[in-house]
């Protein structure tokens, strides 16, 4: 949901709402809309699953990080170094 206009941008239907199910509804909603600025999510389970924090590490841009995603701003450098 836009917060601004409470537009749905993207939604789904589950009795059981495993993770892959809320990053499946946010990766339709970016990919119709482009990132968001400002991002909120719940404090549940499916918030804290392996699904969910993989892509909040290394798809999510983060504001605080200069809109990229913790995987570039912290371990960049690593890849490079491990390529050399």
């Amino acid at each position: 949901m836009d917060w601004a206009t409470r537009n749905v941008l993207s939604w789904r239907l589950s009795n059981t709402m495993p993770a892959s199910f809320c990053v499946e509804a946010l990766e339709e909603a970016m990919d119709k809309y482009g990132p968001p600025k400002i991002m909120n999510t719940g404090h549940g389970s499916p918030f804290t699953g392996a699904d969910w924090i993989s892509f909040y590490n290394t798809e999510r841009p983060h504001s605080a990080l200069e809109h990229r995603t913790p995987e570039e701003a912290y371990w960049a450098n690593e890849k490079q170094k491990q390529a050399a």
